[in-house]
């Protein structure tokens, strides 16, 4: 089970096997590339709070207060580096329930609130998680954090799975890049998604990381530009109201 904190002993030995095999190099052990790294998401997030974050939050937080009762943030305990739990910040797209850190949300759930349908289609809800990624317990690529409950579930079906550990999670992966994002409620979805996780921790470089931001980046500015064509099965994710109410607030 996932419930404490991964041994060092578990990544010295990660780190000694991968250096012995040519073909699964140990990334996350080079000093300079972690420095690089977390010089890289310092200056990002900063750059991000000040330039965008200051004037969009205010605009997002008066939507979601508008929406429905309830604070506009949604802070939710998640497991991280080493396997050890942290507060993950993200902005509310649901109904305030006693479900929310058990039940993954699903499709056309009851709980999600109007602006909710389409700051998750966006996945402007993660937006504050830039301030994870300035308090260090996140980084802007990395594996997706997942809540306590699912984390626990996932450790038990999939074999080898605290190799996700050995690296801080991200707002943005490989596993979302290739499609492998929302529920994950088969094991078809976790093990794709385990696999892609894996794959980025034994090959993470530059290029890498800078490639997923880009893929990331295209994908959000279609999905935010075009919003009013959606395709009709993208659209099946939202009823009558939700999809009155963000025209009315978004045009």
């Amino acid at each position: 089970m996932t419930t404490g904190v991964v041994s060092k002993g578990y990544i010295t030995h990660f780190q000694h096997i991968s250096r012995k095999k040519k073909k699964v190099k140990a990334r996350f052990s080079g000093v300079l590339f972690q420095t690089g790294k977390r010089l890289f998401d310092i200056i990002a997030s900063l750059l991000l709070i000040t330039l965008v974050l200051s004037w969009l939050i205010p605009i997002l937080a008066v939507l979601i207060k508008l929406d429905s009762k309830g604070p506009v943030f949604f802070v939710q305990t998640r497991i991280g580096f080493l396997g050890i739990p942290f507060r993950c910040y993200k902005l509310r797209t649901m109904v305030v329930n006693q479900d929310s850190d058990t039940k993954q949300a699903s499709h056309n759930d009851a709980r999600i609130t109007h602006i909710g349908h389409y700051l998750r289609l966006t996945s402007l809800d993660e937006l504050p998680q830039f301030l994870n990624v300035l308090i260090g317990n996140m980084s802007i690529v990395g594996p997706r954090p997942f809540m306590k409950k699912d984390d626990q579930a996932f450790s038990i079906t999939i074999s080898n799975y605290p190799l996700r550990y050995c690296a801080k999670p991200g707002i943005t992966g490989m596993a979302q890049v290739k499609g492998f994002r929302g529920r994950t409620d088969n094991f078809f979805s976790i093990f794709h998604r385990y696999q892609w996780d894996a794959f980025y921790i034994r090959n993470a470089r530059p290029a890498l990381d800078f490639k997923i931001l880009r893929l990331t980046t295209q994908q959000i500015l279609k999905c935010i530009f075009s919003f009013k064509t959606f395709k009709l099965k993208q659209l099946e994710r939202m009823n009558h109201l939700d999809a009155k109410f963000l025209v009315e607030n978004l045009r």
